[in-house]
């Protein structure tokens, strides 16, 4: 969307829009435009109960559910808000990799309200997945300024501060609260959000509506595949080992930009992915041998 690429060496793609706070709200608002009555279409067949489940969360007893919901709809609004920021200031692979510290945040944020202590595993993943990210984190060539950087920088931390809020709240929620209603509320809320910020916001520039449109349909089903599956991931395992597991996404990112679109990686940077695929693999390494000591 934000910048022109040759895809799989055949065509040129993208460069459709500015990347500034006013076209992320826009995109944010687009893809939610879609996404939200996608899952509430779908929301019945994933789960058959879904309707009802959302039903009772307006009664008295469910209604702190509700509550947790809707605060996780506006973490989400916010964190995309400041990754949308970062990048807008920053190399999108500084912006994107510096996000992906937050299991290092809801690995804390677990132990002080679930008293969830990390094991030394995790201590040892996150350390590894850290060390990884920094040398997966490409040069700048841009000639920005100091304070901007330090925006962007900062941004960038926060908004993986406040994702791993949303993980650990997500935590807690789902507790009592199936992963598909949960996601379908906190898209919502993300989609008013984004719609009320586009009053203030708004593009005044003449924009491509049909690649903006179809960019959006692809990315609104991909987020609504990765919510659904990340929540369901966050119920069944902890927001603690599903983040950590979820932070090998900039490694998979690089893997997927040099194949797609063609961006190289130095040798330190493959180091980099190297290193958080062992942190992933050390970790699943733990729970296949302990799957492996129950069955027997």
């Amino acid at each position: 969307m934000f910048s022109e690429h040759l895809v799989l060496g055949l065509f040129l793609l993208g460069g459709y829009v500015q990347p500034n706070l006013q076209n992320s709200f826009l995109l944010m608002f687009m893809r939610m435009l879609l996404v939200v009555p996608l899952m509430a279409s779908l929301a019945v067949k994933l789960y058959p109960s879904a309707f009802k489940e959302f039903q009772e969360l307006f009664t008295r007893q469910r209604r702190n559910i509700l509550i947790q919901a809707l605060i996780c709809g506006v973490l989400m609004f916010v964190y995309i808000s400041l990754i949308y920021i970062a990048i807008g200031l920053i190399p999108t692979g500084i912006a994107t990799t510096l996000f992906f510290t937050y299991p290092v945040f809801t690995a804390l944020l677990s132990w002080k309200f679930f008293g969830q202590r990390p094991t030394f595993l995790h201590w040892l993943v996150m350390g590894i997945i850290l060390v990884g990210c920094v040398l997966t984190i490409p040069q700048s060539s841009t000639p920005d300024s100091n304070h901007v950087i330090a925006l962007g920088i900062l941004a960038s931390v926060t908004s993986g501060i406040v994702y791993a809020f949303y993980c650990v709240i997500a935590q807690k929620c789902l507790e009592n609260l199936h992963p598909v209603p949960f996601t379908w509320i906190s898209f919502a809320s993300t989609l008013l959000l984004s719609g009320v910020s586009l009053l203030w916001e708004h593009p005044t520039t003449q924009l491509e509506w049909t690649p903006l449109w179809i960019g959006s349909i692809f990315s609104g089903l991909i987020t609504f595949i990765g919510h659904t599956l990340n929540n369901v991931g966050i119920r069944m395992i902890g927001a603690t080992t599903a983040s950590i597991i979820g932070s090998s996404s900039p490694a998979l990112t690089a893997i997927v930009a040099w194949a797609i679109i063609s961006e190289t990686l130095n040798l330190t940077q493959s180091v980099g992915i190297a290193v958080v695929t062992f942190g992933i693999a050390l970790l699943s390494g733990k729970g296949f041998f302990q799957s492996f000591k129950i069955k027997r």
